[in-house]
C-alpha cells in the first residue's frame, strides 16, 4: 500500500480547525447564494477516518456539510450529476467543491433504519425496487460517470484489478495475524482465469453497466412519502449493477433474522430484478444475479483498498483487515445460497 499517497486524511483532519473553519465558511457562502441563513452553531455529528458530516441549522431547515477522503473523491461530482439526472431519487446538492471534496446537502429526513420500519420484508422490497429503478435510469450515463472520476469497475476490468490487489502485500496484511491466509491467496490467484470467465459472462449479458452503490443498506436511504432518496456515494463505482445486491441482502438477512437462501431473501432479489425485466426475462436475470454475487465480495475488497489508501496510516490500521476479510468472503456461501443445516 502506498503510504506516501498525497492528501491523506483521517479523523484528525476533520477535527482540525484549520480544515473545519474554511469548510464551514464555504458552506455559509453557498447558503447565502441559495438564500438561506445559518441560525445556530454547526454540529459535527459524524467523524470517520474517510469522511465527516457537519449539521448546520438554517432559517429554512438544517443542511449537511460533508467531506470525504481521496478514496471517495467521486462523491461530490457524482452527487451533483445525480441531482440533475434523477432529482426525485437523491437529495439534490446545494453546492459542491470537487477539488476540496466538499458537498452541501439539504436535510433528507429519516432513514429507513431510523424509521423503525426496517424489520419488515416489504420495506426492503420497496427499497431494492427503487434502487434498481435509479440504476436503470442512470445506466445511459455510465461513461459520463467514469469521466467524472467514479471508479471504473466494469466486469471487463475486474480481473486485472483483483490481480493487482492480490500482488499487494501491504494491502493484504501479508504475514500478519489479520492478514490474508496464504492458501486463500494462492487459490484466488489460481482462479483468476475463472474470474475472467465469470466477468465476461456478466459483460456479455443484456444488463448494462450502471452505478453500483456498493454499500447500500437501510442507513443510506431516506424514506420519503413517494419513495426513497439514496445517498452516501463514497463507495460507489461504475460496474455491473447487480453487484450492488450483496450488501443489502446481507444487512436485510441480519435485520430480519433470515438464514442464507431464505425464501424471503429470494423475494427481495425478485423485487430488485423487476425493474430490469425490460432487459431480460426472469431466468436470465436470476443467472446474472448468481454470477454477480460470486464476484461482489471481490469488488468490496477493492473498494476498501481504494478508500484506505487515502487514510492516514495511524488511522488505517483498525480497518485494514477489511480488505483480506472481503477477499475471504469470495469463497463463502452467498446470501441466496442454501447452507446445509440452517
Amino acid at each position: 500500500m502506498d503510504t506516501d499517497a498525497p492528501d491523506l486524511t483521517g479523523a484528525a483532519t476533520w477535527r482540525d480547525p484549520g480544515w473545519r473553519e474554511p469548510a464551514v465558511a464555504w458552506a455559509h457562502e453557498r447558503l447565502a447564494a441559495s438564500g438561506r441563513t445559518p441560525v445556530g452553531r454547526p454540529e459535527q455529528v459524524h467523524v470517520r477516518a474517510w469522511s465527516t458530516a457537519i449539521r448546520i441549522p438554517t432559517d429554512d431547515g438544517a443542511v449537511w456539510l460533508e467531506s470525504v477522503g481521496a478514496g471517495s473523491a467521486q462523491e461530490p461530482p457524482l452527487a451533483v450529476a445525480l441531482g440533475r439526472w434523477v432529482p426525485g431519487r437523491v437529495p439534490v446538492p446545494l453546492g459542491a467543491d470537487a477539488g476540496r471534496r466538499l458537498l452541501l446537502l439539504p436535510d433528507g429526513g429519516t432513514t429507513l433504519r431510523a424509521s423503525g420500519r426496517g424489520g419488515a420484508v416489504e420495506a426492503w422490497e420497496a427499497l431494492l425496487a427503487d434502487s434498481a429503478r435509479l440504476q436503470v435510469e442512470v445506466a445511459e450515463h455510465a461513461g459520463e460517470m467514469v469521466a467524472l472520476g467514479v471508479p471504473d469497475a466494469r466486469p471487463e476490468r475486474l480481473p486485472g484489478l483483483v490481480a493487482g490487489l492480490l500482488a499487494d502485500d501491504d494491502a493484504l496484511l501479508a504475514g500478519s495475524p489479520d492478514g490474508i491466509d496464504p492458501a486463500l491467496r494462492e487459490r484466488l490467484r489460481g482462479s483468476l482465469a475463472q474470474l475472467a470467465e465469470l466477468c465476461r459472462a456478466l459483460a456479455a449479458g443484456p444488463v448494462p453497466a450502471s452505478l453500483q452503490h456498493d454499500d447500500l443498506h437501510d442507513g443510506n436511504v431516506f424514506v420519503a412519502g413517494d419513495g426513497h432518496r439514496f445517498f452516501d456515494w463514497g463507495d460507489a463505482s461504475v460496474s455491473h449493477p447487480f453487484l450492488a445486491l450483496l450488501v443489502p441482502l446481507r444487512v436485510a438477512a441480519a435485520a430480519l433474522g433470515l438464514p442464507p437462501g431464505s425464501p424471503a431473501l429470494l423475494r427481495l432479489r425478485d423485487a430488485y430484478l423487476r425493474p430490469w425485466r425490460a432487459f431480460a426475462e426472469a431466468p436470465a436475470l436470476h443467472e446474472l444475479t448468481g454470477l454477480a454475487l460470486r464476484i461482489a465480495p471481490l469488488e468490496r475488497a477493492l473498494t476498501w483498498h481504494r478508500i484506505l489508501r487515502g487514510v492516514l496510516p495511524e488511522e488505517r490500521a483498525g480497518w485494514q483487515a477489511s480488505v483480506p476479510g472481503w477477499l475471504a468472503e469470495s469463497g463463502a456461501p452467498g446470501p441466496l445460497d442454501v447452507v446445509p443445516g440452517t
